[in-house]
């Protein structure tokens, strides 16, 4: 007992590291958007750097709720994940209370804190992913094989839905609806089976579209912005003059013409077109391939976590890469004129406090993520180490007991691993992105 408590004691001891390919992809997005608001932003105000100080006082605040993140233990917050799911609901209703929800531009998306607004659908990202992926855990195998398992997150999400166009919030509406089919496809899923609802939603966001005016004019001008470039189409064609105007290597750091108060929400929404004006494509390679970094290895992660068993972390790495690359694809898609305006930022990059935070806790979780999956590499390297150093204890007398009882607890543990999940259903496939198995 003694030495099994020893060996027990040195895997506890054991820890893990934060995948530094992350973390640099990150550091050096954030390190960008501080360079680029403060560019962007210089003569959107008389103070030179009034958008550059907020920004540097939310990314504090963001990196502060990172190191939170990163030091939980998943298992942790797996428990509350009800908790979770109520905390989205609560958050996108409180907007709707006098006296807190705060209302700009005619959308209904914010709470008043007081010494700033807080847009709560970007909290209810971080806790919408966590939540789903704790349902994937819990019913990874119903959700492969039923109707019920599969439709009840879709019902959620219509819920949430419904709950984001009553603000208006067209653009994360969809985002939420995207990261949710995904995650199910990941999930086990069956694509037929996701085909059908996806079909009886479409004619209702079509018509949404078509009989809001302000929607129908942001297509319209999406189609063409310069059938209208004084009216409908003056953002996007001043978005395209300005990546138009960088060419190949852009006209200098800080020597942007389109951000002196021709081109709005040239910090936030348009950050883009403002990088393409001052960097070049050089400079929009370089963003593109950062973010490629950032998502691939978060895709590498959750693959890797997977093949160890370790659902939960798995697709919370899933959930996160999928929203950070859709939101920056849409948002580099306006900029283009790929797509229609649907005010989402730049991940790390443009300003925004709400969506500054809640990216750095979701690139905490992820990091979190890598801690745990390094911790758990580590772990089992030693034991498999201690498990070869024990061998040579066991004489040829001994060694058929030992298979036989090996046998028997690799049995049982697979009974027990049944039995945690559910044991009655036929056991799915795992996501393989299309290697061979």
């Amino acid at each position: 007992m003694d030495d099994y408590s020893r060996q027990a004691t040195r895997l506890e001891a054991i820890g893990g590291s934060y995948d530094k390919w992350l973390l640099g992809a990150a550091v050096a997005l954030a390190s960008l958007g501080i360079v680029m608001v403060a560019s962007s932003s210089i003569a959107l105000t008389q103070s030179p750097f009034y958008y550059l100080t907020r920004h540097l006082i939310f990314i504090a605040i963001g990196v502060v709720l990172a190191g939170v993140a990163m030091r939980v233990e998943l298992k942790e917050i797996e428990k509350y994940n009800q908790l979770l799911l109520l905390g989205c609901f609560a958050l996108l209703i409180v907007v709707f209370i006098p006296g807190l929800g705060s209302s700009v531009n005619g959308a209904q998306r914010w709470i008043n804190l007081g010494f700033s607004k807080f847009q709560t659908v970007e909290a209810v990202k971080v806790l919408y992913i966590v939540w789903l992926s704790s349902y994937l855990v819990r019913f990874r195998d119903e959700v492969n094989a039923t109707w019920q398992a599969m439709l009840k997150p879709v019902g959620v999400v219509g819920v949430l839905v419904v709950l984001l166009l009553m603000q208006p919030d067209f653009g994360s509406s969809m985002l939420l609806l995207g990261i949710t089919t995904c995650m199910l496809v990941l999930g086990g899923a069956q694509i037929k089976r996701i085909i059908l609802p996806v079909l009886l939603l479409l004619p209702g966001l079509v018509a949404l579209v078509i009989f809001e005016p302000y929607r129908m004019r942001r297509v319209t001008s999406f189609m063409d912005p310069w059938q209208d470039q004084l009216g409908s189409g003056y953002q996007l064609s001043n978005a395209l003059m300005a990546i138009g105007r960088g060419e190949w290597s852009g006209v200098g750091l800080g020597a942007s013409i389109q951000k002196l108060n021709y081109l709005p929400e040239s910090h936030t929404d348009f950050i883009f077109s403002v990088i393409a004006e001052e960097l070049g494509f050089v400079g929009v390679c370089g963003i593109i391939g950062l973010y490629a970094l950032l998502v691939g290895r978060a895709f590498w992660l959750g693959m890797r976590c997977i093949e160890m068993r370790r659902h939960f972390a798995g697709y919370i790495a899933f959930g996160i890469a999928l929203w950070i690359s859709l939101q920056t694809f849409v948002s580099i898609g306006v900029n283009l004129g790929m797509l229609p305006t649907k005010g989402l930022t730049l991940p790390l990059i443009s300003s925004g406090g709400s969506s500054v935070m809640m990216t750095c806790v979701a690139m905490g979780l992820l990091l979190r993520v890598s801690y745990e999956y390094n911790r758990a590499v580590r772990r089992q390297e030693v034991r498999e180490d201690i498990d070869v150093a024990d061998a040579p204890l066991a004489d040829s007398d001994s060694a058929e007991p030992v298979e036989a009882t090996t046998a028997t607890a690799i049995a049982a543990a697979m009974q027990n691993s049944a039995a945690r999940g559910t044991s009655r259903m036929q056991q799915r496939v795992e996501p393989t992105f299309g290697r061979i198995a």
